[in-house]
């Protein structure tokens, strides 16, 4: 049907609008046969039955059938792979509750209905080659919104899936890395901790021994435990730098009071400040502020830069803290000293790791990674850390933290007590406690350190399958346990303890050098009572051991309660 000439309002015929128009005409025509001809991507239409009508030059190149082969012959379920095209019509049933065949209709269904569809399967070739497509698929309908056909537009998709291929792999060989350095990490913390437990404990046995050891002694004994304690410091700062570059450091934030983190700060580094006369005063909080910061972090990051203006202040110097509200979402906790100060060059040195601004000879004791170690925690929890400096003058030293308005959950609590010594009362039970560990130095300091408690008796075991054997035989009311056991873990030695109804109420405490955040908390999640890390602090130890047996007779006293007779009057 011939095109109607457009016409002005007398009727004659507009030869500059018609030009126009027919030039549109003629540029839509182009670009429909620039689309239909397109090579870079299939155009297949099929009629309401799902028989090809079209397959163009872009479907040629991609399938390598000639339209003259598929058009009229076959539809476009013929070209991909049966098994997908079956396992798509079982899901697509699941989906919309309905009963769906293999076959064209499980590619058509959701577009015969007007659900906008875009899959993604496996085309297969002539020569019976395969390569992943992405295809759309429209429903053509008339101008009476009749079904006349379908429209499936596909894109070979092989180059995206090989850069997912190659990027999954990477990913997987980033993995492993990084589970091969944790597992490094690891086994390092435990050789290293294993013989610096022997160092410190035996020497914290002698110690607080009978007779007391002489002056003298007393001043070796305190030179061990310093070196002990600073070498432990240094493994514990390396492997926390080490989890942070890793990415492995997971922090648990949370509304915390800065009144309460202060004042716990202030208790721990007094002692410090003491023994170098240095004077520290903290703030006096008018205003109950709260911080959106893992606690345990925080207090790391503040103690590292009050350990730094003790340690690098001047004798009898001051080390003030100051808490300022620089806006309505952050505080910053300034600490500031009355050291030498920090010229420009070495300010721009700082917070690189094991770079002690030249204080490595003569200078005071330390590792170069505590600053490093606080900038990286204080930025995860998205805050900031800097300092400024005047030589001659000190330095002030800040870090800067999110304020919240949220307040933390204080759960009910007993009152912090200072544990008693484990004096038996005259005719006190004796307790039981067996200690599975291979290697004798370790055994041999726990065996000193019971051999205090006139009220315990000691067992001990070599490996995890000897272990279970006295477990089962003498039923201790605790159980110390080393991970790195010959034979079976300790934490393969618990499962088996738990699951045994003759063991599975005794309380089993890990004692490992295994002392890495995932190690602890791998440790209590498959079940330990409490978990301790070597070196051993005695008095720690020794808390933990009275409170597991205080909890070991309760759950006894429990199972078996006594029966009071009352006595008719």
């Amino acid at each position: 049907m011939p095109t109607p000439n457009v016409r002005d309002d007398s009727g004659n015929v507009d030869v500059i609008a018609e030009a126009r128009r027919q030039k549109a005409l003629l540029k839509t025509g182009a670009l429909q046969n620039a689309i239909l001809t397109s090579a870079n991507f299939s155009l297949i239409a099929t009629d309401e039955k799902g028989i090809i009508q079209l397959f163009n030059p872009g479907a040629e190149r991609m399938l390598g059938y000639a339209a003259a082969e598929v058009v009229n012959r076959i539809n476009p379920s013929d070209i991909h792979d049966p098994q997908e095209v079956a396992a798509r019509a079982r899901a697509l049933s699941l989906e919309l509750a309905t009963s769906i065949t293999p076959g064209f209709d499980a590619l058509a269904f959701k577009a015969s209905r007007g659900i906008e569809d875009v899959y993604e399967l496996t085309f297969i070739r002539k020569d019976g080659s395969r390569f992943p497509a992405i295809v759309s698929i429209t429903a053509l309908r008339d101008d009476y919104d009749d079904l006349i056909g379908y429209l499936l537009i596909g894109t070979d998709n092989s180059v995206r899936k090989q850069v997912e291929m190659e990027l999954h792999h990477a990913m997987a060989v980033a993995e492993r890395a990084n589970l091969a350095k944790s597992d490094f990490l690891s086994s390092m913390s435990h050789e290293l901790r294993t013989p610096l437990n022997a160092i410190l404990g035996f020497a914290q046995l002698m110690e607080s021994g009978s007779p007391l050891p002489t002056p003298s002694q007393q001043r070796s004994i305190g030179q061990i435990l310093k070196a002990g304690w600073y070498l432990l410091e240094l493994i514990n700062e390396v492997l926390d730098l080490a989890l942070i570059e890793s990415g492995k450091l997971s922090l648990s934030l949370e509304s915390v009071s800065l009144a309460e983190v202060m004042q716990e700060c202030e208790t721990m580094i007094e002692p410090q400040a003491s023994k170098r006369g240095i004077s520290v005063s903290f703030p006096k909080f008018d205003v109950g502020y709260f911080v959106k910061v893992d606690r345990t972090r925080l207090k790391q990051a503040v103690i590292n830069l009050l350990t730094n203006a003790i340690k690098y202040n001047r004798v009898n110097g001051t080390v003030a803290v100051v808490c300022i509200v620089d806006t309505p979402e952050h505080i910053r906790i300034c600490v500031e000293d009355s050291g030498e100060g920090l010229s420009r060059e070495k300010i721009a040195q700082l917070f690189q790791p094991f770079n002690r601004l030249g204080q490595e000879m003569g200078g005071p004791e330390g590792t170069g990674i505590g600053l490093v170690t606080a900038k990286r925690l204080i930025e995860l929890m998205g805050g900031a850390i800097g300092v400024e400096s005047t030589v001659g003058k000190g330095s002030v030293f800040w870090l800067e933290v999110s304020l919240t308005d949220e307040r933390q959950h204080v759960a009910d609590t007993p009152e912090s007590v200072t544990a008693a010594p484990m004096t038996p009362p005259e005719g006190a039970q004796l307790r039981t406690v067996l200690y599975v560990e291979d290697n004798p130095a370790n055994l041999m300091l726990v065996q000193d350190l019971i051999a205090r408690q006139p009220d315990i008796h000691l067992l001990s075991a070599t490996d995890g399958h000897r272990g279970i054997e006295i477990a089962r035989a003498s039923l201790p009311d605790m159980i110390l346990m080393d991970i790195n056991l010959p034979s079976i873990s300790g934490i393969q030695a618990l499962k088996i303890l738990r699951e045994d109804s003759a063991t599975a109420h005794i309380p089993v405490v890990a004692l490992s050098g295994n002392a890495i955040p995932r190690d602890i908390r791998k440790g209590l999640e498959a079940g330990f009572f409490r978990y301790l890390t070597k070196p051993i602090n005695v008095n720690e130890f020794m808390k933990t051991v009275d409170e597991t047996l205080k909890f070991s007779k309760s759950e006894a006293d429990r199972a078996n309660p006594r029966v009071e007779r009352t006595e008719a009057i």
